[in-house]
């Protein structure tokens, strides 16, 4: 049943979480020996019967209607994000473990754009959240991503497993959640990527953080926010940030931090830019990484006009 299984867990998962009170269920006075609402609730609550209901929580191979399946949306008061997320683990579960994974490529245009945003912080995310380019004041704000080894090149697994994520977000544990939340949504449309199947048992193993988080099950989607920085070098920011998924390929995103004009977190932005300045990072894409074959020393990696990964 693969991903169907998985499709109940997330069902039982949101089940456990509402309150009686929630969905304006009466409690009877009597002690409940499972959180949340019981199935027979959701069940009736989803105008289908205990049994089918029963079934879906199980993973049984099964074909719910799309209203059925809103119905029972409706039920777990999931929002728009956890729905679509449900959708996803049905209609992506037949998926074959043996279909190739396309390569991640960024366009040479999205690189021209990161350049010119050359001001403000820029990165292109793609499948599990890995961090395909960037420019010079994203290195220069969070991490060095192109120095990195090529299996640590992602950002979710820099915020949760790397102290120094810790030290930057003044609210890492926010920050943190929903990266795993936006995996969560990854590995919904992808359940056969080995890769992300890899990083989430290498995050499970190191973080209890991260296990707590993804047997919740919880998505993020959201397309803007803010966060809240200490950067070692110029102190307390906070930022902006909007998140643009690109139309030729929905598994990339551009992911833009701005200050607001005149403000200290502007300044901040400023000084930093300034003291990196004449270093040689610009834009680097995943694509320059199999230019490079042995590593070059500071010197000589210096005189290129853009940083290549190793």
């Amino acid at each position: 049943m693969g991903q169907s299984a998985e499709f109940g867990k997330f069902l039982k998962a949101m089940r456990s979480r509402l309150k009686p009170e929630d969905a304006g269920v009466a409690s009877g006075g009597s002690a409940r020996r499972v959180p949340g609402l019981r199935r027979e609730e959701i069940a009736r609550l989803a105008d289908v019967s205990t049994d089918y209901y029963t079934r879906l929580e199980q993973g049984r191979n099964i074909h719910p209607s799309r209203a059925v399946l809103d119905s029972v949306a409706r039920a777990l008061k999931l929002d728009a994000g956890e729905h679509t997320h449900m959708m996803d683990l049905l209609q992506h579960c037949a998926e074959s473990a043996r279909s190739p994974v396309p390569v991640q490529a960024v366009r040479p245009a999205l690189r021209q754009l990161l350049e010119a945003v050359g001001e403000v912080p820029a990165l292109v995310l793609g499948r599990r959240t890995d961090v395909l380019a960037g420019n010079r004041m994203a290195f220069l704000l969070f991490e060095d991503f192109p120095e990195l080894p090529p299996g640590e090149r992602n950002l979710t697994r820099w915020l949760i497993l790397d102290p120094r994520a810790r030290e930057l977000f003044r609210d890492w544990k926010t920050v943190a959640a929903e990266a795993a939340g936006a995996l969560r949504v990854d590995v919904g449309r992808h359940p056969n990527d080995a890769q992300a199947n890899q990083l989430v048992g290498e995050l499970a193993v190191h973080s209890e953080h991260f296990r707590q988080w993804w047997a919740g099950h919880r998505v993020a989607t959201r397309s803007s926010g803010s966060v809240r920085l200490h950067h070692p070098a110029v102190g307390d920011l906070e930022l902006n940030f909007e998140n643009l998924v690109l139309p030729d390929d929905p598994d990339q995103m551009l992911r833009v931090f701005s200050a607001k004009p005149g403000s200290p977190s502007a300044d901040a932005l400023a000084l930093l830019g300034s003291l990196g300045a004449g270093t040689g990072r610009e834009s680097t894409t995943a694509g320059e990484a199999s230019s490079r074959t042995a590593p070059e020393s500071p010197e000589s990696r210096a005189g290129h006009r853009g940083a290549k990964l190793p």
